[in-house]
């Protein structure tokens, strides 16, 4: 069993907090006229929050549609976040890149992308870059039960699996692929059963459970960081939202199931954990939450008097014109 730290315990809670409260600001704002659209991820945190608290700063994400958890995850600033939500030139895509294409090249972000699946074959294509370079990094690719359904997945995984690459493939599993149930789009009872395919480990897990995705997630970093090859993680979660902010999500879901299901939360889950073993207190978790408050209503100021991209500047930063030697 995995020993984890009361700090880091409470290092993943705070990140889980930071995605759930940057998410319900940013539907706010979407209410209020923000730009695109907003694909919330909102009971799924434990995922990328536990995966990424166990990388390293030179280790590498790609996420997809469905990204703000990971990306926040993985170090990213709220402020220069809601900024590319609304479109500005001070957002880490300059504006142009919106809620569903943010990528942060200096936190190893490689980036969030609309096609689905089409970050897994990216992430093994980064993984073997490392893997040629002889350095240590590796590459996490996170994506939806949807992905699983695609020829990227089989491409990218195929190769991974024979190069050994140091790539490990995280599958929230929040059962809707859109408005499609998993039981309509296979036949397979346990997603993670794919990895057999390729002869690498796959595992599934309580996606809501901390301590379950932080023994699957660390046992998957130290064998792709040791050349061993990639691993398959399955999370069984569940998205409080539709879709996106324009799909209640009722004409699929009962009322019952999502009940049902946000009774598991968590965010709520972990903290009766840390309150119970005395990792940290009431007033710890109301400084957590002011804290973090302030800090949303700062980067919403923030992105609200930043200017907007000058349109002469549109085509800056899409094709590359020179390339060194």
């Amino acid at each position: 069993m995995l020993e984890i730290s009361g700090e880091k315990l409470k290092e993943i809670y705070t990140t889980m907090v930071r995605i759930r409260a940057f998410e319900e600001r940013a539907i706010v704002e979407y209410r209020k006229g923000l730009p695109g659209f907003i694909h919330s991820s909102a009971g799924q945190e434990a995922i990328p929050a536990t995966v990424c608290a166990f990388l390293k700063a030179d280790d590498y994400i790609i996420s997809t549609h469905r990204g703000h958890a990971d990306i926040i995850a993985k170090g990213a600033r709220l402020d220069k976040m809601m900024a590319e939500l609304f479109a500005k030139e001070t957002g880490y895509c300059k504006g142009k890149g919106g809620s569903m294409h943010i990528a942060a090249v200096e936190l190893n972000i490689l980036g969030a992308t609309g096609v689905v699946g089409d970050g897994i074959p990216i992430a093994s294509g980064a993984a073997l870059g490392c893997k040629m370079q002889k350095r240590d990094s590796v590459v996490v690719a996170f994506f939806g039960d949807g992905a699983m359904m695609t020829g990227s997945f089989h491409e990218g995984v195929g190769l991974a699996a024979c190069w050994d690459l140091p790539v490990i493939f995280v599958c929230s599993n929040n059962m809707y692929a859109m408005s499609t149930p998993v039981r309509y789009h296979t036949k397979m009872k346990d997603l993670s059963d794919k990895a057999k395919a390729y002869n690498i480990p796959g595992v599934t897990v309580d996606g809501n459970d901390t301590m379950a995705v932080a023994e699957a997630a660390n046992k998957a970093i130290e064998r792709a960081r040791s050349g061993k090859g990639p691993t398959l993680i399955v999370g069984n979660t569940y998205r409080h939202y539709g879709h996106h902010m324009g799909d209640p999500g009722t004409s699929y879901r009962t009322k019952e199931e999502i009940e049902e299901w946000k009774k598991r939360d968590p965010i709520t889950r972990l903290e009766a954990q840390l309150l119970q073993k005395k990792i940290i207190t009431e007033s710890e978790l109301k400084k957590i939450q002011t804290s973090i408050t302030r800090e949303l209503d700062e980067a919403v100021k923030f992105a609200a008097e930043s200017p907007e991209p000058k349109v002469e500047e549109a085509l800056e930063d899409i094709y590359c014109v020179e390339v060194e030697k």
